[in-house]
């Protein structure tokens, strides 16, 4: 997510205001509501604005010229202004969550009725947008002031109705730097086998903005504690505890690592990091669980990248990752072990690393990486001073032969065709050659033997 502009913000509020002001024309009681306000009350400009009502879905409807009914028979309605939309929702009570997260009866009801169906009190409280005025019937106010994180009424039941609800409280504790109340927490405990009832792609987007949105470290943290990460993902849960050689890695065992990495991203309000690095530190050295040995000489990881890319890959399917995402995080875990050979690679071999695909995200992991451990730069450092002396032309020349001019030499075509393009480039990117004169002679002085009759 891109920083927007102060102009951006308030455009998105301004558009919010006027659909208020249009419900409230109508003769409808309406607010904003929700993680706005919080944010609002934070003093954090809000990056969505959220609004309930005492219409109707279809008087929604009727009041816009562009909606679209996402939820209508729960009563939401998206309102789209000016290509931005706008979820707007009838005051409304549930019951009957018999699968752990959606309600079976939905019925509508009153303001104070629509906020004692919601789940924390920080994200309950409701705002008049024309006075400012703020309407707290939970608590939120002081739970806000105070930084903490409770549900509204009995945890307990909060979290039947939506399992989910356990690992949000660990995400907004993390997001916002809030503790998350006692009777909470323990509730949590009680119910983490529950998790597992709930979606792979909701846990996954709520884990990713856990990770993403500041605070990832204190966030896993409380996944441990809590029960959760055993039951989400017992592969990185099984990181705790597992030692690594003192020399590289003073900082600890590999959870200690891990976390260490996760803190260092960036915690910026109206930025998020990108979500392929943030896995990609979280599973780098997940292959390490089950890869552990120790001899005379220490400890040693034979073959936990490989590893960690058949556990990650496993893992990814799990929880419903796109195809790209899991290509370029399968990298990251593939790679992070070739940067200690940097500076012993061949001209062509370090070319062809440095312009691989998303080469600065992988360099970014290998700095946090290193930071989190031995603090050694060097080899980072060397990729940064190599990046900038070798320009794009030499990263990625023009090919000097194809297939084409291959079957004009005479060579029939077959799979021997990507064994010497290959090593043309090779040649090229040594600066062995230069023309495509040179690169038919290299060829001819190789494979001539390949040539039929």
């Amino acid at each position: 997510m891109l920083a927007r502009s102060s102009g951006e913000f308030k455009a998105s509020r301004d558009r919010a205001i006027s659909i208020v002001r249009r419900l409230r024309d109508a003769g409808h009681e309406t607010y904003f509501v929700g993680g706005c306000v919080r944010d609002i009350m934070r003093g954090v400009e809000p990056g969505d604005y959220d609004i309930v009502t005492s219409a109707r879905p279809e008087e929604v409807c009727s009041l816009f010229s562009h909606t679209v009914p996402v939820g209508i028979s729960f009563g939401v309605v998206i309102v789209v202004e000016e290509g931005r939309s706008y979820e707007v929702a009838t005051f409304r009570a549930e019951s009957g969550y018999d699968d752990g997260r959606r309600p079976s009866h939905v019925e509508y009801t009153s303001a104070y009725g629509d906020v004692c169906r919601r789940d924390f009190t920080i994200n309950a409280l409701l705002m008049d947008p024309m006075t400012g005025n703020i309407i707290d019937y939970v608590g939120g106010k002081k739970d806000i002031e105070d930084r903490i994180i409770r549900t509204i009424g009995n945890p307990d039941e909060r979290f039947a109705e939506d399992h989910l609800r356990m690992l949000r409280a660990v995400r907004f504790s993390a997001n916002l730097g809030y503790t998350v109340d006692p009777d909470t927490s323990r509730a949590i405990k009680r119910h983490a086998f529950e998790i597992k009832r709930i979606s792979a792609e909701r846990i996954r987007d709520e884990l990713t903005k856990l990770l993403t949105r500041g605070g990832a470290r204190h966030g896993m943290e409380m996944m441990a504690e809590t029960g959760l990460l055993a039951q989400i993902l017992p592969e990185v849960d099984c990181l705790r505890g597992i030692e690594q050689p003192p020399a590289f890695h003073p900082e600890g065992d590999v959870w200690e690592h891990t976390l260490r990495m996760l803190e260092l991203l960036p915690a910026e309000e109206d930025v998020e990091n990108d979500s392929r690095l943030a896995w990609g530190i979280l599973l780098h050295d997940v292959g390490k669980a089950s890869t552990g040995s120790v001899d005379d000489s220490g400890i040693h990881f034979y073959g936990h990248v490989r590893e960690g890319e058949r556990i990650a890959e496993a893992l990814m399917r799990r929880l419903r990752f796109s195809r790209a995402d899991m290509e370029t995080i399968l990298a990251f875990i593939h790679c992070h072990m070739l940067f200690i050979n940097v500076t012993d690679m061949r001209p062509n071999r370090l070319k062809r690393f440095l312009r691989m695909p998303d080469f600065q995200l992988h360099l970014e992991l290998h700095r946090l990486d290193c930071l989190a451990s031995h603090g050694l730069l060097d080899n980072h450092e060397f990729c940064r001073s190599k990046l900038t002396e070798v320009g794009d032309d030499e990263l990625r020349p023009p090919r000097l032969l194809t297939g084409d001019d291959l079957v004009a030499l005479g060579f029939p075509p077959s799979p021997l065709f990507g064994e010497i393009l290959d090593a043309v480039e090779d040649a090229q990117l040594d600066g062995k050659i230069s023309t495509s004169d040179e690169a038919r002679r290299l060829v001819m002085d190789r494979w001539a033997d390949k040539l039929p009759g």
